[in-house]
């Protein structure tokens, strides 16, 4: 595509995604189960505007107890259809993912897909943010999976470098 004349503005409810945009230090757990123990993860995550701001790039770098797990996410455009902003990430084990965001008036975040969701509420300051994890084996029988939470992180580009 070239020119004018095939741009669009992003829609105005792509700004409410304005509230993630940044770097973030991640740290949390997947809970233990009767056959697994639980999984320590830290990291990072970081979110910013593909130029246009129609899509929302999120990045994740995290280790899982041992093991490192990078993911990339692309969010949005919101669909007027279903109120909601799709979500589609890819990581580096070859998973694919799909859901659909939504945010209530009070800023809650909701991330929801065939066999996990989350809620996500970021602090009043925007500074911090915390997230629950659920899953489903059968689409009906949902069990606490994941918490995590986030801490706002100067820009990678702004930490000095030795």
């Amino acid at each position: 595509m070239s020119g004018d004349d095939n741009t669009r503005a992003p829609r105005s409810e792509n700004q409410r995604l304005n509230a993630l945009v940044g770097h973030w230090r991640s740290q949390g757990r997947i809970a233990a189960t009767a056959i697994d123990p639980e999984i320590r993860i830290a990291g990072s995550d970081t979110y910013e505007w593909l130029a246009g701001e129609h899509f929302l790039i999120h990045r994740v770098d995290v280790r899982m107890n041992e093991e490192h797990v990078e993911v990339i996410e692309m969010i949005g455009p919101y669909d007027p259809a279903s109120r909601t902003y799709p979500m589609r990430s890819f990581d580096n084990h070859g998973n694919f993912v799909t859901m659909r965001a939504s945010v209530d008036d009070e800023g809650v975040w909701t991330f929801a897909g065939e066999t996990e969701r989350a809620t996500l509420v970021i602090a009043e300051d925007g500074d911090s943010m915390t997230a629950e994890w659920e899953r489903t084996d059968n689409g009906s029988n949902w069990r606490h999976w994941m918490d995590m939470s986030f801490t706002r992180a100067p820009s990678p580009s702004a930490i000095p470098r030795r």
